[in-house]
């Protein structure tokens, strides 16, 4: 008899919220899952357990195996536990859909047309009119999708489709050489080949002489219009991310993932790049190679399974927050995979399904691919205080959650309270479970309008619009639903709380995770006069006050011109932050000024302002008369 058999099958989204957010209840869904697999692969089943049994007994390519094995089925029943198989089968088919673009871009456009059509020729090629030819032999609008499954198709049969290939191979030429083809394909995958690296020319640089003045300059295809404070980068989109999961080689299989292990040396140490960098790969040993080939193959939910056995937090990394990976990848002279986007995008792609913060979720504290913690491990007993609740914080939080230890997370910022209907409320003793979420839009507010909150330190005041900050609410309610934590605002380290105050208290550990919390300043004469400030207190100051938002009425003042003084990425920030905030906050001055003279006067709103106040005050008003101008003349 199978050691299966006695195991709960019963599947379907009535589980209550107890289930997902109490360890019993993740114990009997793991029990759930074994004998679910158990009847479709018994045989699978039982090298589960084995693995958890042993886990240090598989190799890594045997361990890879069977995690990538065991992904397809935790998928299905997801799908199946929260009653959404439907929407994650066609998920899968989008996926599916994609899947001749990147067949005919190998086999067709770099094996074929970038070999046999050269540069000189592609440029005497009328374009426009090879593709009006082949829309009409497609007999539907011509497009990237219609071009690579028709390609598909003559290739099967090319002794049939002679004249027909020939024809499409001249455009592919065309699009991959000439000007104008890669103009007009400049954002499709198809006809985008990975570029060689020159490590001292990385980003494109358009340079202008004005008189005697030279600027330096990204190209006019590379600028992205920003106005104000709301996203800049929503990320690639799903085409672009199985693009580059297939240009992926998959290379756990060898042994060679350098972007999860580093790139090393044959006498042992990490190869460095040209720039002198050591190519370390993931610092979170991520399983990046095994989550580019279930990518691939459609499956999301299980790609987002193996990306949280080593990254739980991956709503805090990914696309515009670390590139380590892509620097060690296995393509050093050309362009890497784009690794951070696929991330990125798994992830979104997960989220954006019913239920899908709760799949992302649940997948952070029961994880069949994790084959040494695939449940949270016993109360401990054990109290920790954790100070700083930045990236280092949260992560940290999140696994002494998982080893079995309560966890207090203090932060020196105000943290902004949660609905606990999100968080979950203690009632009596008792803890009630949140309010599961079916559509995680309702956790996203568009990033100009949005609260700060307080919590996920650097990367709340320090990272521009350019990342979407609505993820640090999604790692924040990973933390705030588990019973075993807790989180205050307002707490300092050594101030607010000491360490002899935490002992006496009954933490058994303080873990220190302050980051770039402490104030550095410059030891520079006249550093703290007025109109000077630190990079990271502008920063704080524009984003945690909310004088970023046109709603606000915190009060930053900010004049050109503004010399920053550095060129790390805070300094980046805050020459972002500066050129977008000053139009925004003349144009708050000029509304409330003319609200205000309509209301009482303009001697009387005037006649309180010493003359600095009045030069300013003019100087903002004629600044925004001029943008306001502007935007009427644009318009």
């Amino acid at each position: 008899m199978s050691p299966f058999a006695s195991a709960p099958l019963h599947l379907a989204f009535d589980l209550p919220a107890e289930i997902l957010y109490d360890d019993a209840g993740l114990a009997r869904l793991d029990q759930a899952f074994i004998g679910w697999l158990a009847v479709g692969d018994e045989q699978l089943a039982q090298r589960l357990l084995a693995g958890r049994a042993q886990p240090g007994a598989l190799d890594d390519k045997a361990h890879s195996e069977l995690l990538i094995g065991l992904a397809p089925h935790v998928e299905d029943f997801v799908g199946e536990l929260f009653g959404i198989s439907a929407q994650v089968r066609a998920l899968q088919a989008r996926h599916h859909a994609l899947a001749p673009l990147y067949t005919c871009k190998r086999q067709f456009v770099q094996r074929q047309a970038a070999r046999k059509i050269t540069a000189e020729q592609a440029a005497g090629e009328d374009g426009p009119a090879l593709a009006a030819q082949l829309e009409a032999l497609f007999g539907e609008p011509f497009s990237d999708l219609a071009f690579a499954r028709h390609v598909n198709d003559w290739s099967d049969a090319a002794d049939r489709h002679i004249a027909e290939l020939d024809l499409a191979l001249r455009y592919a030429g065309w699009a991959l050489h000439a000007p104008a083809g890669q103009a007009q394909h400049g954002h499709g995958v198809l006809f985008r080949e990975p570029h060689k690296l020159d490590p001292q020319r990385l980003v494109p640089v358009s340079t202008v002489t004005e008189q005697v003045i030279t600027r330096h300059g990204l190209p006019a295809d590379h600028l992205r219009r920003r106005e104000g404070f709301a996203l800049t980068d929503p990320g690639g989109d799903l085409q672009y991310a199985q693009d580059q999961a297939n240009y992926c080689i998959w290379c756990h299989n060898q042994g060679k993932d350098s972007c999860s292990h580093g790139l090393r040396e044959k006498q042992g140490g990490f190869k460095r790049s040209a720039l002198g960098v050591p190519l370390q790969g993931c610092p979170l040993d991520e399983r990046i190679s095994e989550m580019n080939l279930l990518k691939s193959q459609g499956y999301s939910v299980g790609a987002l399974a193996m990306v949280t056995v080593d990254n739980p937090m991956v709503a805090g990394t990914g696309h515009r927050i670390c590139n380590d990976c892509s620097k060690a990848c296995i393509y050093q002279k050309q362009e890497p995979v784009d690794i951070p986007q696929v991330e990125t995008r798994t992830l979104r792609d997960v989220l954006d399904l019913p239920w899908g913060f709760e799949i992302y979720s649940l997948l952070t504290r029961w994880n069949p691919l994790d084959l040494t913690r695939p449940l949270p491990r016993p109360a401990s007993g054990r109290k920790v205080l954790v100070a700083g609740m930045g990236p280092a914080g949260y992560t940290l939080a999140h696994h002494l959650l998982n080893d079995g230890h309560a966890v207090l997370g203090v932060d020196g910022l105000k943290i902004e309270p949660l609905p606990a209907d999100l968080t979950g409320v203690e009632v009596d003793g008792t803890r009630r479970p949140p309010r599961l979420i079916r559509d995680v839009e309702e956790l996203f507010e568009p990033l100009d309008a949005r609260v700060m909150a307080g919590f996920g330190g650097v990367a709340e005041y320090g990272i521009t619009v350019r990342w979407n900050k609505n993820y640090l609410k999604l790692i924040r309610l990973l933390l705030e639903r588990r019973a075993g934590f807790r989180l205050h605002g307002g707490v300092r380290l050594g101030g607010t709380l000491t360490l002899d105050d935490a002992f006496d208290l009954g933490f058994d550990h303080v873990a220190l995770a302050m980051g770039a919390g402490r104030p550095r300043y410059v030891d520079v004469p006249n550093g703290l006069a007025r109109g000077v400030r630190q990079a990271s207190d502008f920063l704080m100051g524009l984003q945690l006050t909310g004088a970023a938002r046109r709603d606000s009425i915190a009060n930053l003042q900010l004049r050109l011109p503004v010399l920053v003084i550095g060129g790390g990425l805070t300094a980046i920030d805050t020459a972002t932050e500066a050129l977008a905030y000053y139009p925004l906050q003349v144009e708050k001055f000029l509304a409330r000024y003319e609200t205000l003279c309509a209301e009482r006067g303009q001697d009387a709103v005037r006649s309180a302002w010493d003359a600095e106040e009045q030069t300013i005050a003019d100087e903002f008003i004629a600044h925004a008369r001029a943008i306001r101008a502007e935007r009427a003349a644009a318009t």
